[in-house]
């Protein structure tokens, strides 16, 4: 017989027992079948024996649970609850907790056990997304950890499922800030998240019906114990579901020269919902795709110091309404995009793999609709300067109903190249552009000192080119600010003030003082939020809108 088994007829005889008499308020907490338990009868005003709320799980034989402190309403677990080196390796539900109470892990938080080989996978029974072991996490929870040593890994075969609200979102931060001594822009507190799937990834080898074997490419983060690899050929895969989701405060060195992003997608595939997310000052990139399909709608970054958008190895999946606002002083790309992993034209078997990938359609294809990119025109960041879209490496993108905005502060480079709104490299990603099959830039505004650089793209310059294909460039002093918003009473209107995030209607934008002729392509407007539409941005998210910030945003009117 079960264990589980045992435990829910012991609790039956014992509440049959108890029956007719005074039990003083004995509570039995319920153990579910995936060996989580459930402490929901928990809590120190149930007059029960079981008041400690934190979560816990049963493996063999005996209970983990985190340790309660009524003082502070928070739960901390320890690394003999899960670490890198002590893995989850069966269901867990973390509850949110009463009065804003924190689940503390003083260990890194990994969700199933890695895999590099074959072998060892199949024997283990995993395969996709489901075989290993399920973390969820409940709406209006926060789980934090305590520096940047620590981080969250999903590996293959598990999966992560937090569903917040709007109303009760659930949180990914640092211990710094469930303390009150983070600052709004303090990063590196926490590592940050990695998610690896089974999606297919253009650094490993696949057949021509896109099959695979030994593709366990090493994930970002540490060697060792905190080693995870991702990648297959599965690009349906999921690795779960994060709705209303805000990751906060993160970044980290790590000893083989990676740096740690808010959340990297490592081919991730399309079968996990990603909707409603935000990354909250993030040392390095916001969200990176290495390959897979996932897609993403409704995501907010702020203050990136890197790219808020990364893109390699082949990712397919799609954004739909994101707005990126970069720090006064800080953040480099809004999108940086590469096509194929480790891409190089050094010699003739180089050219030839960069051509079967993109045969094949396995170099990055990534859809983006309704971007707003509001940057900084700052001349030295913690990585590189503030820009827009940079495009390069193979990739063929298709980018629509958007807007670049470096206008709010004078370009402190000058027009010299490094704050450009639009940048197209390598051979293959301006023959896609100039066909226009695969690769498409349309029905976009962009408002910086620095055009564009790259190209060009067939005979023409990357800007002629750009106007041509249903683009409006804005000419921006480089010396001097130009206001894009309708409360600045210019000929220069695309956004709404104050807040001046918001896109006014298409009928009534200006640029160069004339009329946009570029109107929406199969939706109601341009960028990723309107003034006449909902903000999806409204209730959730943290440093945007008043009640909900540390600081004001630096360009509001």
């Amino acid at each position: 017989m079960k264990l589980v088994t045992k435990k829910l007829l012991l609790a039956a005889a014992i509440t049959g027992l108890l029956a007719g008499c005074d039990s003083g308020g004995i509570n039995i907490a319920p153990v579910n079948e995936d060996n989580s338990v459930d402490n929901s009868t928990g809590g120190s005003d149930n007059g029960g024996v079981d008041n400690n709320p934190c979560a816990s799980y049963e493996k063999a034989g005996s209970v983990k649970q985190g340790e309660f402190d009524s003082a502070t309403g928070n739960c901390t677990y320890s690394a003999a609850f899960v670490d890198s080196g002590n893995p989850l390796t069966v269901d867990l539900v973390i509850p949110a907790l009463e009065e804003g109470g924190a689940h503390i892990f003083e260990g890194s938080l990994f969700v199933g056990n890695n895999y590099d080989d074959d072998t060892t996978m199949a024997a283990a029974g995993i395969a996709e997304g489901g075989d290993g072991a399920q973390l969820t996490v409940q709406a209006g929870a926060t789980l934090s950890f305590p520096n940047s040593t620590k981080f969250m890994v999903v590996n293959r075969g598990s999966q992560l499922f937090a569903v917040g609200t709007a109303q009760d979102p659930i949180t990914f931060t640092s211990l710094s800030d469930v303390e009150g001594t983070v600052g709004p822009e303090d990063v590196q507190q926490w590592g940050g998240m990695v998610i690896n799937g089974f999606g297919i990834t253009n650094k490993c080898a696949y057949d021509a019906d896109l099959k695979t074997s030994e593709c366990h490419v090493l994930a970002e983060g540490a060697a060792g114990k905190d080693q995870s690899n991702y990648g297959g050929d599965n690009n349906s895969d999921s690795s779960g579901q994060l709705e209303y989701v805000r990751v906060k405060h993160t970044g980290a060195e790590v000893a083989n020269g990676d740096e740690l992003n808010g959340i990297t997608f490592s081919a991730v595939g399309s079968g996990t919902m990603v909707k409603n997310l935000q990354v909250y000052s993030t040392y390095d990139d916001g969200i990176e795709m290495f390959g897979g399909a996932v897609s993403f709608e409704n995501y907010l970054a702020m203050y990136v110091r890197d790219d808020s958008i990364d893109i390699d190895e082949g990712w397919s999946g799609s954004i739909t309404n994101a707005l990126v606002i970069q720090s006064a002083t800080d953040g480099n790309h809004c999108i940086e995009s590469d096509g194929i992993g480790s891409y190089s034209t050094e010699n003739a078997s180089d050219l030839e793999r960069n051509s079967n990938i993109v045969a094949a359609g396995l170099n990055s294809r990534p859809v983006i609709d309704g971007l707003t990119c509001i940057i900084s025109t700052q001349s030295e960041g913690t990585h590189d300067p503030g820009a827009g879209w940079r495009f390069r490496e193979g990739i063929f993108p298709m980018i629509t109903n958007s807007m670049v905005i470096g206008s709010f502060a004078a370009d402190e480079n000058g027009i010299e190249g490094s704050n450009y709104c639009l940048r197209v490299e390598s051979d293959e990603t301006a023959a896609a552009l100039e066909a226009g099959l695969d690769a498409a830039i349309t029905s976009n505004i962009f408002a910086c000192a620095d055009k564009t650089k790259g190209g060009p793209i067939g005979a023409d310059d990357l800007e002629t080119w750009a106007v041509a294909n249903g683009n409006v460039f804005a000419t921006v002093p480089a010396d001097a600010a130009l206001n894009p918003t309708a409360a600045a009473d210019t000929g220069f209107q695309v956004l709404e003030g104050p807040l001046s995030v918001f896109s006014i209607d298409t009928g009534s934008m200006m640029v160069n003082d004339a009329a946009v002729t570029i109107t929406p392509v199969e939706r109601a407007y341009l960028g990723a939020l309107s003034a006449g539409d909902s903000d999806w941005t409204a209730g959730w998210t943290y440093g945007l809108h008043e009640g909900s910030r540390a600081q004001a945003l630096w360009f509001e009117q």
